[in-house]
C-alpha cells in the first residue's frame, strides 16, 4: 500500500432545513480508489466541482468519508485516536496563503506548527532553517509577511507545513490567486522538495503546465477518477481532455492542431522543445 489509498470513497454533501431536516444531498466523491506512491509527485485535474478539493481534504482529515475508507501512512483517518498523526504525515497548504500565514514574522510563523506539537525549541529552530532553506526564503526570515508577493507567502506556507516534517505535502489550488511568476515561483519550490527531500506531492489544479512534470495525472469528473496514467499519456487525449471541461498545455494544443491539419506529429507532445524535435525533419 502507499502513503495514500483510497477504498470505495464516497462523500457527500447534507443540507439541513430551518429544522434540521436533511434538504439535499450532494454527491461530491463517487467510489474512488486511489494509491499514491511514497515519494511520487501526482498531479490530480478537474474542473470545478469535479470533487479534487473534496477528495484532498479527506486525506488531510479535514473531512471524513461518508462510506469507504481513506488511509494515510497506514492509518485510518476516521480513527479519532490517530487524526493528528494523519495531519503531522499529510500537510495541506491551501488556495489563499493569507488564510494560512498567522506569524508576524517569517522565521515565527514557520515555527509555530511545530511549537504547537511539543517540539523543542532547539529542534523548532532547526526545522525553521532548513525549511526557509528548502524554499528559498532563508533572506526574508525577519521580515514581516505582509510585505511579500503573493509567491513568496506562498513559499512561506509551505515551509510552515514542511517544518512539521511531513511525508506528503498537499497543495490544493496553491497558484491559483497568483500571478505567473508567483506561479513559477511556487511550483519550482514543489519539484524540488519532491526530488531533493523525496516529499510525496500531491498537487490540486487546473493549471495544466503545472501538471506536465509530475509523474502522474489524475483526472477527476463529477466526483470520479475518469483518467488516469502518465503525462504524456493523459495529454494524448486531447478531445477526451475537453470533454470533461479541461484545456491541455499550449504546446500540447499546437501540436494537435497541426496534427488535424495533416502533418505526421506524435501524440502528447508537452514542450517546446520537443515539438521543434519533430518539426524539424518535417520542414
Amino acid at each position: 500500500m502507499g502513503i495514500v489509498k483510497t477504498a470505495r470513497l464516497i462523500y457527500e454533501y447534507i443540507r439541513h432545513d430551518e429544522e434540521e431536516k436533511i434538504k439535499e444531498v450532494k454527491r461530491a466523491i463517487d467510489g474512488v480508489d486511489l494509491d499514491i506512491e511514497d515519494g511520487s509527485f501526482t498531479a490530480i485535474l478537474g474542473h470545478n466541482g469535479s470533487g479534487k478539493s473534496t477528495l484532498a481534504k479527506h486525506i488531510n482529515g479535514l473531512l471524513l468519508p461518508t462510506e469507504g475508507t481513506v488511509w494515510v501512512g497506514e492509518m485510518d483517518t476516521k480513527d479519532d485516536d490517530h487524526i493528528w498523526d494523519v495531519r503531522k504525515t499529510a500537510g495541506m497548504v491551501f488556495q489563499n496563503p493569507d488564510n494560512q500565514i498567522i506569524g508576524n514574522i517569517v522565521e515565527e510563523d514557520v515555527g509555530f506548527g511545530p511549537e504547537n506539537i511539543g517540539i523543542s525549541t532547539e529542534e523548532i529552530w532547526k526545522r525553521v532553517d532548513e525549511s526557509l532553506k528548502a524554499v528559498g526564503m532563508t533572506a526574508y526570515r525577519k521580515q514581516s509577511p505582509n510585505k511579500l508577493s503573493g509567491g513568496q507567502k506562498q513559499r512561506v506556507a509551505i515551509a510552515g507545513v514542511m517544518a512539521m516534517r511531513p511525508r506528503c505535502i498537499i497543495l490544493d489550488e496553491p497558484t491559483a490567486m497568483l500571478d505567473p511568476n508567483g506561479r513559477k515561483e511556487v511550483i519550482r519550490t514543489i519539484r524540488q522538495l519532491n526530488r531533493s527531500e523525496g516529499i510525496t506531492v500531491l498537487l490540486i489544479t487546473h493549471y495544466m503546465e503545472e501538471a506536465i512534470d509530475a509523474d502522474r495525472i489524475v483526472v477527476m469528473d463529477d466526483g470520479r477518477i475518469v483518467m488516469d496514467g502518465r503525462p504524456k499519456e493523459i495529454f494524448a487525449g486531447v478531445k477526451e481532455l475537453k470533454a470533461y471541461g479541461l484545456d491541455v498545455p499550449q504546446v500540447t494544443e499546437l501540436a494537435f492542431q497541426l496534427k488535424e491539419a495533416g502533418m505526421p506529429l506524435p501524440d502528447g507532445i508537452l514542450g517546446r522543445e520537443e515539438l521543434m524535435k519533430e518539426l524539424l525533419p518535417l520542414l
